[in-house]
C-alpha cells in the first residue's frame, strides 16, 4: 500500500533546496509517494529535488512577504490542495525562527492524521511528534542537517550511499539551454558566476563592490557571467559594466542550475544562488552577512570561502535592512579579497582545480562551516532523482 506523506516548506527557494536531503529520506522509505508543499517563491526550486512526486503551491499569510489575506477562500484552497494529494501523514519543515502550527492546525483540518515539526510553543494536539529545540534537536546546525533531524523524528533517514548534501535533478532541456548561453557569450574559457542580487537587502554586497569584483576577476583571466532575475535587470547591467556578460533575466531557475554545474565557482551573497550552487556541486565565494548565522546558512556541502565581519553589530539580527551605518560587515571586503579567495578555492584559469599555491589568505575567509563532508576539487556531482 501506497504511503502517501506530505513534506511542507512554505519559504523561498533556497529553503527548499536545503531541505533536499530531508526531501530524499522521506522518499527512500518503501512505497512513499512525496508531495512537496510549498510557497510560490520555492515551487521552481521544489520541481528540482530529487524525490519529489508532486508539487503544490500555496501562499502562507505568516510566511509570504507582502502577504496575502487570511481569508476563509485562501484557507479552503490549501484544503483543496491536500485533498487532491491525499497525504496520510506530514513533515512540516521550518527555520529556527518558524513556528509549524498555524499549518500544522491547517492540516489537521483539512484531514492529515499524522503530523511532525518542531515547536518551541506547546503544541497540543496539533503535532504528533512535537521536538523541541534546543533539546531534541539542535538549532545550532548547518539546515540541511536540522530538516534531516526533522525528518528522522518522523522515522525517515537517508539511504545508504546517500551522503547528505543537497543535490537537484537537471534534465536535458536544462542543460542545452545554459550551453547554448555560455557558448554564445564565453566560447570554451572558464567562467565564474557572479550573483549580485538579494531578496534581503542586508545580504548583498553593494552594486559598486560587484562592479569592481567584476573587473578584477576579469583582470585575472576569468570569463565572468553575471546574473539575476528579470527585475534586477538594471543591477546586472551596470554589475557587468564593460568586463562581464550580463545574463540578467535570460535563466530560469533549471537553466541557472546547469550554468552553475559548468561554472568554476560562483560569487555571491547569502541568497538562492549560493544554495543552487552547492546542490550541483560549484564552489562558493560566499559574501555572507552575519544577519543570520553562518554556521546554519552558509553553502553546505561544497569548498566555501566565506568572506564578511562574522563578528559585525549586525550579528543575529535578522534584519531586512542593515541596521548599522555603511553596511559594514560586507563593505570591509574588496574585489581583491575575492579574486584571492576564489584562488584560494580553484585555483586559476587554465590551472582550474589546483587550488591556491599559497594558501594565505585574508583574514575575513575561513573554511566551509559546514560538518559535511566537504569536496576538495571542484567536481560536479548531480545527483540523479529517483
Amino acid at each position: 500500500m501506497t504511503r502517501r506523506v506530505l513534506v511542507a516548506r512554505l519559504d523561498s527557494a533556497g529553503d527548499v533546496l536545503v531541505s533536499g536531503p530531508a526531501v530524499r529520506a522521506v522518499a527512500a522509505a518503501p512505497d512513499v509517494e512525496v508531495t512537496l508543499l510549498c510557497g510560490p517563491q520555492g515551487a521552481a526550486a521544489g520541481r528540482l529535488l530529487p524525490g519529489v512526486d508532486r508539487v503544490l503551491t500555496w501562499a502562507a499569510p505568516w510566511i509570504v512577504d507582502p502577504a496575502p489575506a487570511a481569508t476563509p477562500e485562501h484557507v479552503a484552497d490549501l484544503a483543496a490542495l491536500v485533498a487532491q494529494a491525499r497525504p496520510d501523514e506530514a513533515v512540516v519543515l521550518t527555520s529556527f525562527h518558524q513556528s509549524p502550527l498555524p499549518l500544522a492546525l491547517l492540516l489537521r483540518l483539512a484531514g492529515v492524521g499524522r503530523i511532525t515539526g518542531v515547536s518551541t510553543d506547546y503544541a497540543g494536539s496539533l503535532l504528533d511528534v512535537r521536538l523541541r529545540p534546543g533539546e531534541q534537536l539542535d538549532d545550532d546546525q548547518p539546515e540541511p542537517e536540522r530538516a534531516l533531524g526533522i525528518a528522522a523524528a518522523a522515522g525517515f533517514a537517508l539511504p545508504a550511499g546517500d551522503d547528505g548534501r543537497l543535490a537537484v535533478d537537471l534534465d536535458d532541456g536544462a542543460r542545452r539551454a545554459a550551453a547554448a548561453l555560455v557558448r554564445d557569450v564565453a566560447g570554451d574559457a572558464p567562467y565564474v558566476v557572479v550573483h549580485p542580487g538579494a531578496a534581503v537587502p542586508a545580504r548583498a554586497w553593494s552594486a559598486e563592490r560587484n562592479a569592481e569584483a567584476v573587473t578584477a576577476l576579469t583582470a585575472a583571466g576569468w570569463r565572468v557571467l553575471v546574473t539575476g532575475s528579470p527585475a534586477e535587470a538594471e543591477l546586472t547591467r551596470r554589475v557587468a559594466g564593460a568586463d562581464g556578460v550580463d545574463l540578467g533575466g535570460r535563466t530560469d531557475l533549471p537553466t541557472m542550475a546547469a550554468l552553475l554545474a559548468d561554472a568554476a565557482a560562483t560569487v555571491t551573497g547569502n541568497t538562492g544562488p549560493a544554495h543552487l550552487s552547492a546542490a550541483v556541486g560549484t564552489p562558493v565565494v560566499s559574501l555572507f552577512s552575519p544577519v543570520v548565522p553562518a554556521v546554519r546558512w552558509a553553502p553546505y556541502g561544497v569548498p566555501v570561502a566565506l568572506l564578511g565581519d562574522q563578528g559585525a553589530a549586525c550579528r543575529g539580527t535578522r534584519a531586512r535592512e542593515c541596521p548599522v551605518a555603511g553596511h559594514p560587515c560586507l563593505t570591509g571586503v574588496s574585489a581583491d579579497d575575492v579574486v584571492a579567495a576564489l584562488a584560494g578555492l580553484v585555483g586559476r584559469p587554465g590551472r582550474v582545480g589546483s587550488g591556491d599555491d599559497d594558501p594565505a589568505r585574508d583574514s575575513r575567509t575561513t573554511a566551509p562551516t559546514s560538518t559535511a563532508p566537504t569536496r576538495t576539487s571542484p567536481t560536479r556531482t548531480v545527483e540523479a532523482a529517483r
